[in-house]
């Protein structure tokens, strides 16, 4: 730790110290109604430094904070008014508060959201009931009067004693958010607020780090309420109004959530404000409003954090090399996974089933297999995100099938994701740093790193090739280097087993080379990688062991060249002997004036490009086959054909006019209907309203006779018409998209994988719609992971692979090359 960070370490205690003694000093000097005003903002800065701990820390919101607010206030004065001392009242106001923050943390943090904000709002109505119901106990709403007031060392505390005792509460509590907020806790927190899966891979567990933020919340909330109560030496149920738990979620996000003085700034502004509109009478109240609603627009992220944003600076400091391979060995003795037989089913369809292999220390065992095969499943099941319904899962003896992933997580599985997975919040230190805990948090005042475990996360950013900034905030990341940081995250936890789920997913290809060494490096270091991925040259180049499924059931296991020599293998990429399409029965001979038309299309999602200059064309009544491996660029293809994603460079012209500035639903209305990749049929909606709205970009529709015209076409949707569309099977829910699509009457026809998920029979009945439709003069581009059917009944084909357009020629003639073979499954010296 340099010396400028030592002193910034200091900074803030001493800005909180400064602040605090400058009130004390104030509020010792004030007269009159000042220090009631005082102690009132002093108060409504613990109960925002409790809130500060669960919204700005954990992200979720509460709106009924007056309940432990009223709680501690109601416990202070019926233990003062027994005779019991002050100071022995106001801890156990703190204690109490926290204990039923505590059981109504239990229910309430498995939801979020509205949801939670609901309960919460619940839970005030209630505690404000109970006080006017329980007389015995309350006073009813009458109340409790005549408080005696707190004495010290024989003083008897007045309104500016008080004030002073609230203001250095409020001083302390503040302190004790800044070294939470520094703590392994507040750092878990934080993870649990940006990627609460993220965080249970990591180790943690979400449920007890929410419930320890709701207890710290209330605790405070009960202490300012108990103060509260000896101030005024009176409590009844119209003391704490719900529009008060309003001005404390507002003293916490105006001043900045997060921040370690937001509700120092909050509370000032929501207390002092209305006071100095007191001679505007009963129009202060709306001038309030309306200066709370300016601050909110102008600064979304509070004062203090819209301030932060303008004048933040990176330090571009980069990571030093250390000794990873010392860091590694670290970890406990490192034995071989084996997942022997797992399975499991999904509202009875089956997503996975006797699924075993054996990845041993240091070897790269690769999952792989079509779209929908089941691979994503399988690590999900060994990560501990789904229970396995059959089979074992055993790591070094241990049987981990069944249990959470946090738990998974802290037995030596690390993992990554599709799609990248960080606290997008935090810096790429603090990413590593908090994955190095393995979910075992330590104290809350306790600093969350010291000097070793920095100099461990640099060597491992370094280690992964991360070449940016450390105090870079994740969220800021261009993909490759979100890529790297998960990595190195996922390696912090010094793992027995780490699980890569398509990590080159969106890479350029000096970065998938980058990528391919990194993972030989950890393998060669003793750990099992685990690898799904469909860069079939990345998998070939790397693997020691190859498992393919195919509608998540094994067919192969072996060796990469063997593997890529397998007819099973072949078939599940390729399409099998039992699928079958009809072909025309005589070639296409229409106009060659293209009715599409992509020239030099750049598009993806970030810094990396997916598409790279593609040029591709489709003719009126002809049917256009793109194909290639998964994770080639097809389904963003369309998705940038159709408006959803806005191309970075390129050409799209559609009957002559250029498209691809132009929004999306502008795109269907001039003629261009996509079929989405998973269906997504309006699943509430009834057959015949899905097929309704597919013609909302038309006028003057006679939608029973349309209707009828597409049954005749999809006849199994007839019986269903009626029903809600997401009680369809997969096939019919595919054929009613194709439908909703036809109902458009579109000058072109983009389908993103119609057969994917659909069982074999399914598959040929609905090929037969598509030859039908083909063969009725219907223009379709069609993007499907079966190559033999898809260009079977297509006229011309494209082979698509990392981005770009490889090949493309008749269909007939792309069904007879080898190229094909070697856009889905690599070249065969890719596997040597």
């Amino acid at each position: 730790m340099t010396l400028p960070t030592k002193l910034r370490s200091y900074a803030m205690p001493a800005t909180v110290l400064i602040l605090t003694a400058i009130a004390a000093l104030y509020a010792a000097r004030a007269e009159g109604y000042l220090p009631f005003v005082l102690a009132m903002v002093a108060l409504t800065c613990i109960v925002g430094v409790g809130l500060n701990v669960l919204v700005g820390l954990t992200g979720q919101i509460s709106i009924g904070h007056v309940g432990f607010y009223a709680i501690g206030a109601y416990t202070v004065a019926i233990l003062t008014l027994q005779g019991l001392s002050f100071w022995l009242a106001l801890p156990l106001a703190g204690v109490i508060a926290g204990a039923i923050g505590l059981l109504l943390s239990l229910p309430a943090l498995r939801v979020s959201g509205p949801y939670l904000a609901m309960i919460t709002i619940a839970f005030a109505f209630i505690v404000q009931h109970l006080t006017i119901e329980w007389r015995g106990l309350t006073g009813g709403s009458n109340g409790l009067m005549g408080l005696p007031p707190p004495t010290l060392a024989g003083t008897m505390f007045t309104e500016r004693e008080i004030a002073l005792l609230a203001i250095g509460l409020a001083g302390a509590s503040t302190y004790l958010f800044y070294r939470l907020a520094g703590s392994a806790w507040g750092k878990a927190m934080v993870a649990v607020r940006d990627a609460e899966i993220a965080a249970r891979s990591i180790g943690l567990n979400p449920v007890s780090v929410k419930a320890a933020a709701f207890v710290l919340s209330a605790a405070l909330a009960g202490i300012a309420g108990g103060i509260f109560a000896a101030l005024i030496a009176f409590v009844a149920p119209d003391s704490f109004p719900f529009s008060q738990s309003i001005l404390f979620l507002f003293a916490c996000i105006v001043g900045g959530a997060g921040w370690v003085l937001g509700p120092v700034v909050g509370a000032a502004i929501t207390v002092v404000l209305p006071e100095m509109l007191s001679q505007l009478a009963e129009y202060r109240l709306l001038f309030f409003g309306l200066l709370l609603l300016l601050v909110l627009w102008l600064a979304p992220e509070g004062i203090l954090g819209t301030l932060a944003r303008l004048v933040r600076r990176i330090d571009p400091r980069p990571a030093q090399p250390g000794d990873v391979a010392a860091f590694l060995a670290a970890s406990p003795e490192r034995g071989a996974l084996e997942v022997s037989g797992i399975g499991i089913s999904f509202g009875g369809i089956r997503a996975a089933s006797q699924v075993s292999f054996i990845a041993e220390p240091g070897m790269v065992t690769s999952v792989i297999g079509p779209n929908g095969a089941g691979k994503t499943t399988v690590l999900n099941m060994i990560g501990g995100f789904y229970k396995p319904d059959a089979g074992s899962i055993r790591l070094g003896g241990q049987e981990l099938a069944g249990e959470p992933a946090w738990k998974v997580a802290r037995a030596g599985i690390g993992r990554t994701y599709q799609t990248t997975k960080l606290f997008e919040t935090m810096s790429v230190r603090d990413n590593v740093l908090i994955a190095m805990r393995r979910g075992r948090l330590g104290s809350m005042l306790a600093f969350a790193a010291n000097d070793a475990d920095e100099a461990a996360a640099e060597a491992l950013i370094d280690f992964v090739g991360y070449r940016g900034a450390l105090a870079a905030v994740a969220g800021d990341l261009p993909h490759v280097d979100r890529r790297l940081v998960e990595i190195a995250r996922a390696l912090a936890m010094r793992p027995r087993v780490l699980l890569l789920d398509e990590p080159a997913a969106g890479l350029m290809a000096a970065d998938k080379d980058a990528l391919s060494g990194l993972l030989r490096r950890i393998a060669d270091l003793g750990i099992a990688v685990i690898l799904v991925e469909h860069d079939m040259r990345l998998v070939m180049g790397i693997s020691d062991h190859v498992v393919v499924l195919d509608a998540g059931t094994p067919i192969a296991a072996g060796t990469a060249n063997v593997i890529r020599r397998d007819p099973k293998v072949l078939a599940a990429y390729l399409g099998g002997a039992e699928m079958r399409a009809r072909g025309r029965e005589t070639p296409w001979d229409g106009s060659r004036d293209a009715v599409l038309d992509v020239i030099d299309l750049v598009a993806g999602y970030g810094a990396a490009p997916v598409l790279q200059k593609v040029n591709l064309q489709v003719r009126p009544g002809e049917m256009v086959a793109l194909i290639g491996a998964n994770g080639a660029g097809k389904s963003t293809m369309m998705r940038a054909l159709s408006g959803l994603l806005r191309p970075v460079q390129g050409d799209v012209i559609l009957d002559d006019e250029r498209i691809e500035t132009i929004e999306a639903h502008r795109i269907a209305a001039r003629g261009l209907a996509l079929v989405p990749e998973g269906r997504q049929v309006f699943p509430e909606l009834s057959v015949y309203d899905n097929l309704e709205l597919g013609a909302n970009t038309r006028t003057n529709v006679d939608y029973a006779a349309e209707i009828e015209a597409v049954l005749k076409r999809f006849p199994r949707l007839r019986e269903r018409l009626n029903s809600r569309a997401g009680l369809l099977s997969g096939g019919e829910q595919q054929m009613l998209a194709i439908a909703r699509g036809m109902m458009a009457k579109p000058r072109i026809l983009l389908l993103d994988e119609p057969s994917l998920g659909l069982a074999p029979a399914m598959i040929n009945e609905l090929y037969d719609v598509l030859a039908d439709l083909r063969d009725e003069g219907i223009t379709i581009l069609l993007v499907d992971q079966i190559a033999v059917l898809a260009l079977a009944v297509s006229d011309r084909g494209y082979v698509i692979d990392s981005g770009r357009i490889v090949r493309d020629d008749s269909a007939a003639a792309l069904a007879s090359d080898p190229e094909v073979e070697a856009a889905y499954l690599g070249h065969a010296e890719a596997a040597q």
